[in-house]
């Protein structure tokens, strides 16, 4: 594929079969590559485990000419005895602190709103601007305008390679749009998908050459659209002069660096046919040569890497673009396994989390929009959706969602994770996390019910790691709140924290008022120390 996948992510734990979240040995294994990869388990005839990575041999080979050296992709390894959840707050640490860099990687990430899936490519700079000051007025932080800004870009078939603003759509270009955005008191950030090319552009028309595969046989398209040969420096050069030229001429604060499908027919023309197997690993070391320069030259922008079409997602990226979207799918349930399985490795902080609109656009189903939220603020939180469409206690209950993300976003990024239940354990029907602030004065909890129960028993969620000689102030906020809520009456109030982690939460007990809750319900439980 020459990429990393959501598939196969290029992370591994090799743990014990009695191994929990909380109990057990755990090995984990991460590696810092953006290519194609290999894991291997072997076990041995005398029971002994070996474990290795890399890049995959397949179709692999380098020409070493003497004195000449190469460099291998780095392995991160990491073990504990204290179970899943310590390994993970291991790699979140390493991953968060160090593997990522710059100025934002300390940094808390703003509150977005993605025009995308407000708008797909029927835009004009007078719609963007209403949808910009309508996220202003909930108080969104940045505003993001997608893919269809550029050359002749009115649907997926042209325009990839001309980054020059489509003026029909943006009269006064990227920079007017830019400039209005920031006078409603946002910042301004932008899509660009800089390693594709279609074959209706005019870069293509005058570098037909520049394109992975043969000029001779038909090219594969996937989405409309070809992958640029990053393993030329030609290539890489006149990308990073576009995307720099871009980046000067408007003040853009963020930039969303997609990755829409992966490389077929792997031959490049600036490569001999004796020298083809060093395609895939030169292509990634174009794509990190490119993130450095665009990086280091515009060290104050948020890069977000995304490709759900293409799938890379890994530490390699994380190096470059401290955060990722972690799927297109945005989907509240389907978001629940997504970011269970995500956070084994990634902190919070490195995953794109967005509330968008119901019916959802990728599975038709309708969710409560406090469920939406409540799922995706254990992220980079943001918005999929146009603020004009929606009633008036949507809008109010947004406002609400951002003033309390707003309040609690250091933990909600920054915080120490513990998964509690996940979509595995079990019937699988509740997933519930929390994070607790470094000082343990502050946490979150977050439970989420898939499906409602008929007069569902009593139940207790103990929690982790609180200190237990806290006493807290504990505040319930249902996403579907029901006469007499029993879980505000329940558990509202003051706790100590040894009682919270050991007899935890009291779950049920709304009994025949639970019915009016539905499916798809979730509560936020906020601690503060006294």
């Amino acid at each position: 594929r020459g990429v990393s996948s959501a598939q196969q992510n290029p992370a591994v734990l090799l743990a014990r079969r009695d191994t929990t979240e909380q109990f057990g040995e755990v090995y984990g294994l991460a590696l810092v590559y953006s290519g194609n990869f290999s894991i291997e388990a072997e076990v041995g005839s005398h029971g002994d485990t070996r474990l290795g990575a890399g890049i995959n041999p397949f179709g692999f080979s380098w020409v070493l000419e003497g004195g000449g050296v190469f460099e291998t992709p780095e392995v991160i390894v990491g073990y504990t005895d204290r179970g899943l959840t310590a390994l993970s707050q291991s790699f979140h640490r390493l991953f968060g602190e160090r593997l990522a860099r710059g100025v934002w990687r300390d940094r808390a990430r703003p509150i977005l709103l993605n025009n995308w899936e407000a708008t797909y490519f029927d835009f004009t700079e007078e719609k963007l601007l209403r949808i910009a000051s309508d996220a202003k007025d909930l108080g969104v932080e940045l505003f993001v305008l997608d893919d269809g800004w550029f050359g002749e870009r009115n649907d997926d078939t042209s325009s990839l390679g001309d980054w020059e603003a489509n003026l029909k759509k943006l009269p006064h270009g990227v920079e007017g749009l830019a400039r209005k955005v920031e006078a409603l008191g946002l910042k301004f950030g932008l899509w660009i998908e800089p390693e594709m090319v279609s074959p209706r552009s005019q870069l293509y028309q005058v570098h037909p050459d520049w394109a992975v595969g043969s000029i001779a046989d038909r090219r594969t398209l996937g989405r409309n659209q070809l992958v640029l040969d990053l393993s030329r420096p030609e290539v890489v050069d006149y990308l990073a002069a576009a995307i720099g030229k871009l980046l000067r001429s408007a003040p853009i604060s963020y930039i969303k660096w997609d990755m829409n499908r992966q490389l077929t027919e792997p031959l490049s023309l600036g490569l001999p046919l004796d020298r083809q197997g060093e395609f895939f690993h030169r292509y990634v070391l174009g794509l990190y040569e490119l993130y450095r320069r665009l990086t280091e030259e515009f060290s104050g922008v948020l890069f977000e890497s995304c490709s759900a079409g293409g799938n890379r997602f890994d530490p390699g990226i994380l190096a470059y673009a401290p955060q990722g979207w972690v799927s297109d799918d945005t989907d509240a349930v389907e978001r629940l396994r997504i970011q269970w399985g995500t956070s084994f490795f990634y902190p919070p902080s490195s995953m794109g989390a967005h509330v968008s609109a119901v019916p959802n656009h990728q599975v038709g189903r309708r969710t409560p929009i406090g469920t939406r939220s409540a799922v995706a603020f254990f992220g980079a939180f943001g918005y999929e959706l146009d603020p004009g469409a929606l009633s008036d206690s949507e809008r109010d209950e947004i406002r609400e969602q951002i003033r309390f993300y707003k309040e609690w976003r250091e933990v909600f990024q920054f915080g120490t994770l513990y998964r509690l239940r996940g979509p595995y354990d079990g019937d699988g029907n509740e997933v519930w996390w929390m994070s607790v602030s470094k000082d343990k004065r502050r946490a979150v909890v977050q439970r989420t019910q898939i499906l409602a129960r008929p007069n569902p028993p009593f139940g207790r969620l103990t929690l982790r790691g609180l200190d237990g000689a806290f006493r807290y102030r504990v505040s319930v906020r249902p996403s579907s709140p029901v006469k007499n809520e029993a879980s505000i009456r329940w558990n509202a109030g003051s706790r100590r924290g040894d009682e919270l982690m050991r007899a935890g939460l009291l779950l049920g007990g709304d009994g025949w008022n639970g019915v009016n809750r539905g499916d798809f319900a979730s509560w936020i439980f906020t601690l503060e120390a006294e």
